[in-house]
């Protein structure tokens, strides 16, 4: 793999909350321990059930989120030490973001045009005439009629506002696009077009893509490495190609029995025990109430990264993997 162009190392984000008494605060655990490397022309998939920290790995990636503790490398260089005007304009320029709903995403009181322009007026990117030109651009490249230049967002189907919010996170052409649940809020007959020009415009500009949705079938085809989430944790990492074959946690073989197939004989895996809290999360290994598999050294301490040698770059943390395979520890329990 090449060298990465965003880099999370350790990175944790932890909320203080209200607890149930007066003056009371508990902490909620969103992330702990995230290690993530992306690189250009590279989509990760991130996958897992709501609350599992997705779209809170998603804001840290993008700077909307500053880490409890960890560090965010873009290039190399520390995002957090960074100067906010030398954020703004080495990383803010270079990262864009599309958020789950379009209806809320975008300014409703605005035009289209008005959108698309904003970024680069913020960023003082061309003059006028420039800036309308390039408007007319990301909408013929997001297959938007020159018509919707003057419309509203409520005056669009959800598809069309979703072309809208594709086409701002690439108005100051980012090398890094990150997609939260780009879908989830589109009727079935359009996510397949969205999700074709996300492969598209990825192919095209040679984007590093973070595709994260709960489908774990969809991130299979539009991502090069699948990461699953649970509980604020990343606990599988794997090639693709690898799934769903080659998976070793059983988090993630859950996950892929609860998806109907058409080509694949796939017997469903009924979870059963506590789902547990974030604020409040199990010793161990954090799925271990609900695993099949799970013992009490489960329970001791959160088990260590595991590289498993038949596939390269699969990695897992779990004591007792899916399948009988060769394998390497490669880091410690954390």
């Amino acid at each position: 793999m090449s060298e990465p162009i965003l880099e999370l190392r350790d990175v944790h984000v932890q909320h203080r909350i209200n607890g149930e008494k007066l003056f009371a605060k508990d902490t909620v655990y969103a992330l702990t321990g995230a290690d993530l490397a992306v690189s250009a022309g590279e989509t990760v998939g991130i996958v897992g059930e709501s609350g599992c920290g997705k779209s809170t790995l998603a804001k840290a990636i993008v700077g909307l989120q500053q880490p409890t503790s960890g560090e965010v490398l873009f290039h190399g260089e520390s995002l957090w030490t960074m100067s906010a005007s030398a954020r703004r304009t080495k990383f803010g320029r270079n990262v864009g973001m599309v958020f789950q709903d379009p209806s809320t995403a975008l300014n409703r009181r605005m035009p289209v045009k008005s959108i698309l322009r904003d970024p680069l007026t913020v960023h003082g990117i061309g003059d006028a005439k420039q800036r309308t030109a390039r408007v007319a651009e990301l909408m013929d490249l997001v297959g938007l009629p020159s018509s919707a230049a003057d419309a509203l967002p409520a005056q669009l189907s959800g598809g069309q506002r979703q072309r809208v919010a594709i086409a701002r996170a690439l108005a100051l052409q980012p090398s890094v696009l990150v997609a939260d649940e780009p879908t989830s809020a589109l009727d079935v007959s359009v996510r397949a077009q969205i999700l074709n020009l996300l492969l598209e415009l990825k192919a095209e500009f040679d984007l590093a893509m973070i595709f994260i949705s709960h489908d774990i079938q969809t991130v299979r085809r539009m991502s090069d490495r699948i990461v699953t989430m649970y509980l604020g944790r990343i606990v599988e990492v794997a090639p693709a190609a690898a799934v769903p074959g080659e998976v070793r946690h059983p988090y993630t073989e859950a996950l892929l029995s609860a998806t109907p197939s058409l080509v694949e004989d796939v017997e469903p895996i009924t979870l059963e025990g506590p789902v547990p809290s974030a604020v409040h999360p199990p010793s161990g290994c954090p799925f271990r109430t609900r695993c099949w598999k799970a013992t009490e050294q489960c329970a001791t301490e959160m088990p260590p990264v595991t590289r498993f040698q038949t596939v390269p770059l699969h990695t897992a943390r779990c004591y007792h993997p899916v399948g009988a395979v060769a394998q390497a520890t490669i880091g410690g329990a954390a």
